[in-house]
């Protein structure tokens, strides 16, 4: 057995094992009370044995301390990557987000931050935009090595690319029981802007392990841990515990034959996806890390067998596709969390001011803050009643984020930008763009009409609605402006019935 893990490289030249230490479980929910000088001697440890890479968050906790207190107390080299989730309260300043990484730097007693991630909530809140522009400076300050994201889809992936951002990392859920990142996008998206992909969930929180072979599904989620919790919601959504208990049976019985455990052969199906850098293993930084740690090393011990591969793909036939791309288990439902309930999250549009002009029949004007508004005499989107009228929208960068055009010169990307924001404008007023049942699309150049209407394909699927629509080619004022889309909603039919002819 090898004695050491393999290594990769993230951003052109960042070194890093492909098994990285998840610090989640020091976040609650898993233990009440975390021993700093005991973790930071575990992770000590962990790194002796090659796994010297840890990832972490600003809500994991004492997490950061522990990278702080090994710091402080040793001269051992390690690599700690960690996230910024900044609350969704629609603050925008430099101030804010460099406050943000100064804490992060100060808690893990970093200069430099090899790896920041950052969480978007909400597609259709452009503070996202200002956030990563202030990353992007603080990077050029030297605060930040590298930017990396976490739960990207692969249209908004793709659409920060396209824009200029410099990706270094993605960190989704990839499991061989969740397949959304190979059956979509988003793997081939990050093949070819050569985005990193950390994988997660990839032992399901520890159901894919001996001891869950043959048990019966767990009744109380509440006596269960968050990972646990989280990851018996992916399986209930994957067809539920009897085709589940049907992959274990399988994995079992590879593991068996290479003389190694499940969690060992789930972990090398994972890696051995072409376009996963590493994945990321829980990991609790305990007096029991090292007995982990050799447990982690026999993943580089073998390789899975084109016969292991049938007999894994037979069993996964008898699963259902977990819903959406990935990341879509924090931004709509099913939400595959801990809790199940993302309301926390979601901000309420339907404010009373709002409410009171609804219920006494007010016309209802939503205007963006562009300059263009008060002097050609429009507004953002209008409503009257149930319907909402939504004006021409390009890709038009927020104010205050200095790029041209959200999206470059792809049409494609253009479009989903275009329609993240007229879902703002919708939200604002009260809808969603499930309650969209026209749009208009014109497209500077007839070449492009297939990825727009892809981009304009994606984005209503995932509303599970279809609304009337036409694309013409035609001028746009701005050459950098490769497409326009109107739109209109009705709220309170978005039940849909499909009939045909």
């Amino acid at each position: 057995m090898d004695k050491i893990p393999e290594r990769t490289t993230i951003g052109g030249d960042t070194s890093i094992p492909r098994i990285i230490s998840g610090l989640w479980q020091l976040a609650g929910g898993h233990d009440e009370k975390v021993d700093i000088d005991a973790a930071a001697r575990a992770m000590e440890l962990l790194a002796n044995s090659g796994f010297d890479c840890f990832d972490m968050a600003d809500h994991y906790g004492d997490a950061e301390l522990v990278v702080g207190r090994v710091h402080a107390t040793s001269s051992r080299n390690m690599l700690a990557f960690t996230k910024w989730c900044p609350p969704e309260n629609g603050v925008k300043s430099f101030e804010v987000a460099e406050q943000a990484v100064d804490l992060a730097r100060q808690r893990m007693g970093q200069k430099q931050i090899t790896l920041m991630q950052y969480h978007i909530w909400d597609y259709s809140d452009d503070t996202y935009w200002h956030n990563l522009m202030h990353l992007r400076t603080m990077q050029k300050q030297g605060k930040i090595k590298h930017i990396g994201v976490t739960n990207v889809d692969a249209a908004h992936l793709e659409l920060l690319i396209d824009t200029g951002f410099g990706i270094a990392t993605n960190q989704v859920s990839c499991s061989v029981l969740d397949q959304r990142f190979v059956r979509g996008r988003l793997a081939s998206v990050c093949e070819k802007h050569k985005v990193g992909v950390l994988a997660y969930g990839t032992l399901l929180g520890g159901f894919l392990s001996e001891k869950w072979i043959n048990r019966p599904e767990p009744e109380d989620m509440n006596n269960l841990n968050w990972s646990l919790r989280k990851y018996l919601r992916f399986i209930r959504a994957a067809g539920g515990w009897g085709p589940f208990q049907g992959l274990l049976r399988v994995m079992s019985a590879i593991a068996h034959e290479h003389g190694v455990s499940i969690a060992a052969v789930a972990t090398r199906y994972v890696l051995e996806i072409p376009t996963v850098s590493a994945v990321i293993v829980g990991c609790r930084l305990s007096a029991e890390s090292s007995k982990h740690a050799t447990r982690n090393l026999e993943v580089f011990s073998f390789a899975l067998s084109e016969d292991d591969y049938a007999l894994i793909r037979k069993a996964q036939q008898a699963l259902s596709d977990i819903p959406g791309d990935c990341g879509d288990e924090y931004r709509r439902p099913p939400y595959l969390t801990a809790a199940g309930d993302l309301s926390h999250h979601l901000k309420d549009f339907q404010k009373q001011e709002l409410s009171k002009a609804i219920a006494t029949g007010k016309r209802i004007e939503y205007s963006t803050g562009s300059p263009w508004e008060p002097i050609a005499g429009y507004c953002r989107a209008v409503r009257t009643g149930n319907n909402i009228y939504i004006s021409g929208t390009t890709a038009n960068s927020p104010g205050g984020v200095s790029v041209p055009v959200l999206g470059g010169h792809s049409a494609r990307s253009q479009t989903v930008a275009i329609l993240d924001i007229i879902s703002q404008a919708v939200k604002a007023l009260g809808g969603t763009l499930s309650d969209i049942v026209r749009t208009r699309i014109i497209v500077r150049n007839e070449e492009d009409c297939e990825e727009v209407s892809k981009a304009h394909g994606w984005v209503f699927q995932c509303e599970g609605i279809r609304p009337s629509n036409t694309l013409f080619v035609g001028k746009l004022v701005g050459a950098e402006y490769l497409v326009e889309i109107e739109a209109e909603a009705r709220l309170g039919f978005n039940d849909v019935l499909r009939l045909s002819a």
